[in-house]
C-alpha cells in the first residue's frame, strides 16, 4: 500500500505525536502507530527501538516545539511581558497538543535530558527571572514555583477542575499572572515571617 512507502524516523514520530493528541499519550505504542500506517510492527523496528524509544522521541519533539514557541514569543520581552508570554505559550500548547503536552512530563535519562530542548527552557526562564534580579539559590526555587503553578492550573483546567464555578479561568490565570509578578518583585528573604494583618478588634465579652 502506498501508506507503506517512505517511512522514515521522523515520520513516525510525527505521526506518533499526533496519535498522542488524539487518543493520549499513554496510548501510543508501536503497534497503535504501525496500525496508523496499515503495516506490520516489525516494519518500524528499522527506525524506532521499540514503543518507550518512540515515546521519548516524541517528547523530544514536543520539547523542540515548545521550546521554539517560548523563544519566539519572549523575544524582545521583559519583566511581566515576558513571564506572561512564557505562560501563555506553555498553556496554549497544552490545549492545542494536549497529547505533546503530556510527553513532555516524561521523565528521560540525564543524558538524553541534558541534549534536549528541555535546557532551553530552563534557560528561558531564568533570563526572565534575571529581570525581577533573583540571586541563587532563590532563582532555582523561583524556576521550580513557576514549573508548579504553571502546570498545576493547566492541568487543573484541563481536567475540568474550575468548569463549574465563576470567575472565568480566564480571568483567573491572569489574576494568577498578576500575582507571580508580585511575588517575584518581592520576593521574601530566607525565614521571613508571614506578614501579619490587622483583624477587626474582637467584640466578644
Amino acid at each position: 500500500m502506498a501508506a507503506r512507502v517512505g517511512l522514515t524516523t521522523e515520520r513516525l514520530v510525527r505521526a506518533g505525536a499526533e496519535l498522542a493528541d488524539e487518543v493520549g499519550f499513554n496510548q501510543v505504542t508501536a503497534s497503535a502507530l504501525a496500525r496508523r500506517f496499515d503495516v506490520k510492527v516489525a516494519s518500524l523496528y528499522s527506525h524506532l527501538k521499540n514503543s518507550q524509544d518512540l515515546k521519548t522521541r516524541i517528547t523530544l519533539l514536543a520539547l523542540e516545539e515548545l521550546a521554539d514557541r517560548i523563544a519566539a514569543a519572549v523575544a524582545g520581552r521583559a519583566g511581566k511581558d515576558a513571564l506572561a508570554a512564557f505562560a501563555d505559550v506553555y498553556r496554549d500548547y497544552a490545549r492545542e497538543h494536549p497529547g505533546r503536552y503530556a510527553a513532555i512530563q516524561l521523565r528521560l535519562d540525564p543524558q538524553t535530558a541534558a541534549a534536549s530542548a528541555g535546557v532551553r527552557h530552563a534557560q528561558m526562564a531564568r533570563a526572565i527571572l534575571r529581570g525581577y534580579d533573583l540571586p541563587e539559590p532563590d532563582q532555582t526555587h523561583a524556576v521550580r514555583l513557576l514549573g508548579s503553578v504553571f502546570h498545576g492550573y493547566i492541568s487543573l483546567e484541563m481536567g475540568g477542575g474550575f468548569n463549574h464555578s465563576a470567575p472565568d479561568t480566564q480571568e483567573t490565570w491572569s489574576r494568577v499572572l498578576d500575582a507571580l509578578d508580585a511575588l517575584l518583585r518581592n520576593w521574601p528573604a530566607p525565614g521571613t515571617p508571614p506578614t501579619r494583618h490587622p483583624q477587626a478588634a474582637d467584640t466578644r465579652p
